[in-house]
């Protein structure tokens, strides 16, 4: 396992919520609250090597080996009948060489509007999945149900697709599974992070809930005209002039909610062959000016739909995102024990 930074142990014993402790003690003078929100810094993760073909389990393998340290949270995808934590993904937060935290992304269905789900229609599936989470997996997980749905909205009456539609499926789904007894689910509502949605007059009715959202979460990547950390957490252009940007948004927001980026990637300039080198130098300088982030999860793959987002496709960058995983900022707070 890779070295910790050092630290005291906390005195004070975690109370108890629900019989969960809501602070979970750590190696350093860190602590985890229940809903997995890191005391100091930031969590690291990776969605290692996507569409490669290759099973959670190596991927995850070759990316650590690739960063040079293992990851806090592993993001992971399902859809439909899926059945999860699998054996694999429960062996990947179990692993006591490196404690990770999943992070689950579930599309309940393709086939069915999201008015059908909460209306509850695959209510049978939803219980089937509980199920098995109750069996299989006590441990805290981060989970989030149909993410990025905006370009998946369809206002007009009656398409069950509509951002009201959206919410309640949500809301219904979250629900159904802590009436079924998954009580460890941490949920996170994760938007797409463009503009362009953002300034949709219907944007705001997509948000479920308080009470049903944990976590706030963004999937930014950086284009052509994204040039810094800032200008890929606070994405603004100038046709949407009154948008002020995603982490700006979420701070007023949601002042009180932790905010993730649950997926990030750089794809390749290849006119500019440092630029990954560049863009993750200035995320380490950058990163402490965010403190509502807690969580930097990198979208690592060859095939990402908009171009090469591997961090070590040119010695340079490879370097600086070493550098950037291993900044005491993304390591002062250790995945607790399960």
């Amino acid at each position: 396992m890779e070295p910790r930074l050092p630290g005291r142990t906390p005195t004070r014993a975690p109370t108890e919520i629900g019989g969960l402790p809501d602070a979970y003690p750590t190696a350093s003078a860190c602590e985890v609250t229940a809903k997995l929100i890191p005391s100091c810094g930031a969590w690291w993760g990776v969605a290692p090597e996507v569409f490669t073909g290759r099973s959670p389990g190596p991927a995850l393998k070759r990316a650590e080996r690739r960063m040079g340290r293992p990851a806090d949270i592993v993001h992971v995808y399902h859809r439909e009948h899926d059945l999860f934590p699998t054996a694999e993904e429960r062996a990947i937060a179990r692993d006591r060489a490196g404690n990770r935290l999943l992070l689950i992304n579930w599309k309940p269905s393709f086939d069915r509007t999201w008015a059908e789900i909460a209306r509850g229609d695959l209510d049978e599936r939803i219980d089937r999945l509980a199920r098995h989470i109750v069996k299989n997996f006590p441990q805290r997980f981060f989970l989030t149900v149909h993410h990025e749905p905006e370009n998946d909205v369809r206002e007009r009456p009656g398409s069950g697709m509509t951002a009201d539609d959206y919410s309640a499926m949500f809301r219904h789904v979250v629900l159904r599974l802590r009436e079924k007894g998954v009580t460890n689910a941490v949920t996170v509502m994760t938007y797409m992070g463009a503009p362009n949605w953002a300034a949709m007059p219907w944007f705001e009715r997509l948000y479920p809930g308080d009470d049903v959202v944990d976590w706030v979460a963004m999937d930014p990547y950086v284009d052509d005209k994204v040039h810094s950390f800032d200008g890929l957490v606070n994405k603004a252009r100038e046709e949407f002039a009154e948008w002020p940007g995603f982490y700006r948004w979420m701070q007023a927001r949601f002042p009180g909610k932790p905010v993730m980026i649950a997926e990030w990637g750089v794809f390749e300039r290849y006119d500019q062959p440092r630029f990954k080198e560049t863009f993750f130098t200035s995320v380490r300088q950058e990163i402490r000016d965010y403190p509502q982030i807690k969580a930097l999860v990198y979208f690592d793959s060859p095939h990402a739909p908009r171009g090469d987002t591997r961090f070590d496709t040119t010695p340079g960058g490879l370097s600086a995102f070493g550098d950037l995983a291993a900044d005491p900022y993304l390591r002062a707070t250790t995945v607790p024990q399960k």
